[in-house]
């Protein structure tokens, strides 16, 4: 396995592309202007998203081809890596880049939202997709961005800076709020095969064996970051995908509570409760019944 490239800094990414740095804390990049290089292990010091130019075909979500194939959008965070198999070869990369570093965004109203920017923990396979001209309004951002940096910089450049990004990463929440719209048919095999793990799970001895159901556990068996599933659950059904689990269990756990063999504490434990008290108020929260007083509505 190739050693991983460490790139704390700006300039370590601009000197590897063979550009200059014009700023030390962000960087626009135009790939048809760097020289060639070998495909890698990177991991990123600094926020980095690349507007990939694909060919139709090149990215799959499963077995799906992506719709939207005029420019791919892929978002890495601080200490993620990134890594394309190394063949020896060196390739031409194409595309654009826009990188900022924690440093730059310290303190401005960016820093303080940048939690909120889910993307940036998603998988490679939930890249953004976007058309001709959501690609415009992307280059368009990068530009005033690589305005600011070619400006002499003043008091207003790093606020000015961190603006234009907050504004592209904002028209990204929108383009992605498409995507899950657009994807109708793919959202809607992820919820049938989530509805299917989701039987599977308690229709095994998972619940006694690895306990309450997790988000996370659901994602990883549909090769979707949680974050990424979540927002596909919510825009899909309108409610959360924990708030999801939750339905499923009352579900399960009313056809269970009319087993008259079975004590509330056994069904409990049955759904991977560790304390039936807990169980208890959660169904009563749901039902606006205990378990007892729904057993005898019937």
């Amino acid at each position: 396995m190739d050693n991983i490239i460490q790139l704390e800094k700006i300039a370590d990414y601009n000197a590897l592309l063979g550009l200059e740095t014009l700023h030390p804390l962000v960087s626009v990049i135009d790939f048809s202007k760097c020289k060639p290089l070998r495909h890698g292990s990177l991991n990123f010091g600094f926020y980095t998203v690349f507007l990939k130019d694909v060919k139709c075909g090149d990215f799959k979500y499963g077995k799906a081809y992506y719709d939207y194939q005029e420019g791919t959008l892929v978002f890495f965070a601080p200490g993620q890596v990134l890594t394309l198999e190394n063949d020896g070869k060196k390739f031409q990369p194409a595309g654009h880049a826009l990188l900022f570093h924690p440093d730059l965004i310290t303190g401005t109203p960016l820093g303080r939202e940048i939690g909120r920017y889910d993307f940036f923990s998603y998988k490679t396979n939930e890249a953004l997709h976007i058309s001709e001209k959501e690609r415009r309004t992307v280059l368009e951002c990068f530009a005033k961005v690589s305005d600011e940096i070619d400006q002499r910089l003043d008091k207003h450049s790093r606020k000015l800076i961190a603006s234009n990004i907050g504004l592209f990463l904002d028209y990204c929440e929108r383009f992605y709020d498409r995507q899950f719209i657009t994807r109708e048919t793919v959202n809607k095999g992820v919820l049938e095969s989530f509805e299917t793990l989701l039987n599977a799970y308690f229709g095994s001895d998972l619940p006694q064996t690895s306990g309450f159901p997790q988000v996370g556990y659901f994602a990883d068996k549909l090769n979707l970051s949680a974050n990424y599933f979540g927002e596909l659950v919510k825009k899909e059904t309108g409610k959360t995908a924990l708030e999801y689990i939750h339905l499923k269990i009352m579900a399960v756990a009313k056809e269970k509570i009319f087993d008259d063999t079975k004590t509330v504490s056994e069904i409990a434990y049955e759904l991977g409760f560790k304390y039936p008290q807990h169980f208890s108020r959660m169904f009563k929260k749901e039902t606006g019944y205990s378990p007892h007083e729904y057993r005898t509505l019937n």
